[in-house]
């Protein structure tokens, strides 16, 4: 009333019209989000397919390291093994080497021993008087002198007193003086012979029994080896 304008609704087709719009904003939005969501799963898929690539190489490189490690170790494991068998092995062997020397060595004793105890009887037999003036007559061509002092066994005293006088018969330039101060040890210490001393005392040659022995064993130990054990198969002989 009062003369004012009266609202009248609007047609329908207004109404369609803005139903069918709204319609088509989410039709529109509904595309936006099927669009977004399936651009972000399939990044969300580039990105799980690169991860787990990733992760796949990155796992390989460090199952290889670890192999790598344990190969190394069980290489250095296995060396220290062959070094500690090649050590075990040349300490049994050096061991084994000392006790076959040993053997020899009481072996060589034993008989030089059976030796000693073989020329300890020489004393008693009638040829000891003659082997006396023989040591005695070397002695002094070993001093290049014409006087000398002859020491010898109390025992055998009288026997080289004869020697002497035997030589100095042979001799006659020869002045020989018999030691009646000192003498070698007695037997069975000492198996006999004598010692040839210069009258200033400075050189003794040293003709004992058990001497020559000695002499006679260390001139021949290789020929004594070999005939007891044989020939040494680490000595080259020259042919």
């Amino acid at each position: 009333g009062g003369g004012g304008q009266i609202w009248t609704a609007p047609p329908p087709y207004f109404a369609v019209l803005v139903t069918m719009n709204e319609h088509e904003v989410d039709r529109q939005i509904n595309q936006m989000v099927q669009f977004i969501k399936q651009e972000a799963e399939e990044k969300a898929s580039e990105i799980r397919v690169a991860a787990e690539e990733e992760f796949n190489i990155e796992k390989l490189q460090m199952v290889e390291t670890e192999k790598q490690k344990i190969r190394k170790e069980y290489e250095r494991k296995e060396a220290s093994v062959e070094v500690r068998k090649k050590i075990q092995y040349s300490t049994e062997l050096n061991a084994m080497r000392l006790k076959v020397l040993g053997a020899r060595e009481e072996a060589i004793q034993g008989m030089l021993a059976e030796a000693r105890a073989t020329v300890g009887q020489v004393s008693g037999q009638a040829s000891y008087q003659g082997l006396l003036v023989s040591l005695i007559g070397q002695g002094l061509k070993k001093l290049e002198q014409t006087s000398a002092v002859v020491r010898c066994r109390l025992v055998d005293v009288e026997k080289v007193r004869a020697a002497i006088a035997d030589v100095s018969r042979g001799q006659p330039q020869v002045q020989l003086k018999l030691d009646e101060h000192d003498y070698l040890p007695a037997p069975p210490t000492s198996s006999g012979g004598v010692h040839i001393i210069s009258m200033d005392g400075k050189i003794v040659c040293n003709n004992s029994l058990d001497d020559r022995l000695k002499v006679a064993f260390q001139n021949n130990a290789p020929e004594i080896r070999n005939a007891i054990f044989g020939p040494n198969p680490n000595v080259k002989v020259k042919a």
